[in-house]
């Protein structure tokens, strides 16, 4: 069976197309990105999806499910994740993609998000060595947070902690530079949160880190950019300190200078400095020195959950 995924984020919705090998290992057929931002709205005291952003959902997973067809998907997964979750309307949302495109779309919850972003990193060739270890990954709507013992789920922590619900929560007006007092607040908030949620920080000695989401992928765009390779030439290990440096370069621009940063997705520039802020929060609350990147998350695990039940 060939399987397709189509995530549904907060800030993207994402197609994979994949099947097993000769091997047992999944192996990526098509992948796809549109940039959607559904999520606006998301941080306010009762979150909605916009008219704009269910329109635009509703056409980004249509086109992505023609897509996965035309690339000879036998069945094709829609999932949802914070917005949709959150959203008080997200069942209109729901509808609308059905209508549209024939597809039940299913919302997870918060610890089905991070179970099945567990079963995509497994999936990882270049973490196989990793044995314990823990997994952050990054998204417009939340934070989530895994601990993994002998290649193992251990714990998991779905928190309200996404670049676009933050940028909206704290920053006043996401078309000018971030300044020093607003990134101070967006820390605090995100060390209180983490710190109340009960996840185990900081980072046990002798585990790695693991980094998935598009603010790292991004990141390592921009080096690809930088650089003029490819972005599976860069390193996957992302320092802490380049954090840093790329904060202190990008926060005092405006919205416009951030637009025009090679390798910065112009749809991310607004949340870019928020989401980097929440990063070098948890860095320092986990004792963190660098995150060992990897493109395979949620649409791994779902697409591993589905070739594993057709085994079945």
């Amino acid at each position: 069976m060939r399987a397709a995924v189509i995530d549904v984020g907060s800030n993207s919705i994402k197609l994979l197309v994949a099947d097993r090998g000769g091997d047992g290992r999944i192996v990526e057929i098509l992948s796809l990105t549109l940039e959607a931002r559904i999520s606006r709205g998301l941080g306010a005291a009762k979150p909605e999806l916009s008219r704009e952003g269910i329109e635009s959902g509703i056409a980004a997973i249509t086109e992505l499910a023609s897509e996965a067809k035309y690339a000879g998907a036998d069945r094709i997964s829609a999932v949802a994740t914070s917005a949709v979750r959150d959203a008080s309307n997200g069942t209109q949302f729901l509808d609308g993609v059905k209508a549209s495109s024939g597809l039940e779309l299913r919302i997870l919850t918060g610890p089905e998000e991070a179970a099945l972003i567990g079963r995509g990193l497994a999936t990882d060739p270049t973490l196989v060595s990793l044995r314990n270890f823990h997994a952050y990954d990054l998204g417009g709507g939340s934070l989530e947070c895994l601990s993994f013992k002998g290649r193992s789920v251990e714990r998991v922590a779905s928190l309200p902690l996404g670049c676009v619900r933050l940028t909206e929560k704290f920053v006043p007006s996401p078309a000018g530079p971030l300044g020093d007092d607003v990134a101070y607040e967006i820390g605090r908030y995100v060390k209180e949160a983490l710190l109340g949620s009960g996840f185990p920080l900081p980072v046990p000695s002798g585990h790695g880190v693991v980094g998935t989401g598009g603010t790292l992928a991004t990141v390592r765009a921009m080096v690809a950019a930088n650089r003029a390779v490819a972005v599976a030439e860069t390193r996957p290990i992302i320092g802490v300190t380049f954090l840093h440096e790329l904060l202190a370069k990008l926060a005092p621009l405006d919205l416009a200078a951030r637009r025009t940063i090679p390798g910065l997705a112009p749809e991310r520039a607004d949340v870019f400095p928020t989401a980097l802020v929440t990063l070098l929060a948890l860095a320092d609350l986990g004792g963190i020195q660098a995150f060992h990147h990897s493109f395979r998350n949620l649409r791994w695990g779902v697409a591993a959950e589905m070739l594993s039940q057709n085994r079945a």
